[in-house]
C-alpha cells in the first residue's frame, strides 16, 4: 500500500502508556468482535486461555513491548505503526468527506484513540482483548496496535490488511452518521436473540462493504493500492469470519450465533464495495429481505 507520502490526520488521541479508569458506559460499541481473534490465537498456539479471560475482565496484558524496544512516548506518534494509522485515518477523512459532499451532506470525522492494554470510552471499560471497536456516544474508534500481531498469526499480514480493519471501524462511524446504527439498536431492542444477532451480522457486513467503498475511491483518486493489496484485504476479512473463529476455537459452527458474518460473507461484501464504490450496493438489509 502506498501510504508514506500521504497526509497525516490530526484526529488522533494517543493514550498509550496511560492507565485506564472505569466509568459508567453510555452506549454499545460496534466492531468488538475482532477480539475473538485473540482468544483463538491463544488456543491455537498452545497458550493459556485464562490470560484472555483476565483481559476481558480488565486485567493483565496481551501486548507486551518487545525486549530491546522502548515504548513510544504518548502523544508523539513517531513510531511507524502510529504514522501508518494516521495516514489511513486521513485518507478515510478525505474520501468520506468527498462522498458526503457529493450527496449534499457534510462528513464529521471521528477521533481515533490509540491505547495499550485497556481503555475507558463512553461505551465502558474495554481491554485489548476486545479488539478494535467504535463507540457511537463519543464518536471515537479505539485500537491497540498489538491487535495486528494477532491478525498476522492467522495469515492476514500486510499493511492493507491493517487498513481494512481501520476502515471497517470508520465505516461504523459512517453508519452512525447516517442513522443506521440507531435504527438497528431500536430493532434489536424488540427482537429475539437470534433476530438481534442477524441484525448485527447485517450491520457488520455493511461496514465491510463500506470499507471496500473507501478503498475503491481512495485508489481511484490517489492510487494507494499496490499489487496484492486487494487480496490482503480479502484475507483479513476472511480471517475474522464467525465460522472460522468458531472452528479454530474447536467449537461447532452455529450460524444462528453469528454476530459478524461468515468468512465468505465478509469477503463478498468487502469485494462488493471495492468493485462498485457505491453505497447503494452496500444495502445488506435490503438484500436480506429479498
Amino acid at each position: 500500500m502506498r501510504w508514506r507520502t500521504g497526509r497525516r490526520s490530526t484526529n488522533i488521541e494517543d493514550r498509550r502508556g496511560r492507565r485506564a479508569t472505569r466509568g459508567v458506559p453510555r452506549g454499545v460499541k460496534f466492531g468488538g468482535g475482532f477480539g475473538l481473534l485473540a482468544l483463538v490465537a491463544v488456543l491455537f498456539l498452545g497458550g493459556d486461555p485464562t490470560q484472555i479471560i483476565n483481559m476481558l475482565a480488565g486485567g493483565g496484558s496481551m501486548s507486551p513491548q518487545p525486549q530491546g524496544q522502548e515504548a513510544p512516548r504518548p502523544g508523539t506518534l513517531q513510531d511507524e505503526g502510529a504514522q501508518f494509522i494516521s495516514v489511513v485515518l486521513a485518507d478515510t477523512e478525505d474520501t468520506w468527506s468527498a462522498l458526503f459532499r457529493s450527496a449534499g451532506g457534510r462528513y464529521q470525522p471521528p477521533k481515533l484513540v490509540l491505547y495499550t492494554d485497556s481503555v475507558q470510552s463512553a461505551c465502558g471499560f474495554s481491554s485489548a482483548a476486545t479488539g478494535p471497536f467504535y463507540c457511537p456516544p463519543d464518536q471515537k474508534v479505539y485500537i491497540d496496535l498489538g491487535f495486528f500481531r494477532q491478525l498476522q498469526q492467522f495469515g492476514a499480514s500486510g499493511d492493507f490488511a491493517q487498513a481494512y480493519v481501520v476502515s471497517h471501524e470508520i465505516a461504523h462511524h459512517v453508519q452512525n452518521l447516517l442513522g443506521t446504527s440507531r435504527q438497528v439498536r431500536q430493532l434489536q431492542a424488540r427482537s429475539s436473540e437470534a433476530q438481534a444477532n442477524a441484525l448485527s451480522v447485517l450491520t457488520e457486513l455493511q461496514a465491510d462493504c463500506y470499507a471496500g467503498v473507501w478503498a475503491h475511491h481512495a485508489h481511484k483518486q490517489r492510487r494507494i493500492l499496490e499489487p496484492g493489496d486487494a487480496e490482503e484485504g480479502l484475507r483479513a476479512a476472511a480471517s475474522v469470519g464467525d465460522d472460522r473463529m468458531q472452528q479454530m476455537a474447536g467449537r461447532r459452527i452455529q450460524p444462528e450465533s453469528f454476530t459478524h458474518g461468515s468468512s465468505e460473507q465478509r469477503m463478498h461484501w468487502f469485494r462488493t464495495g471495492l468493485n462498485s464504490g457505491s453505497l447503494e450496493a452496500c444495502d445488506t438489509f435490503a438484500q436480506a429481505s429479498r
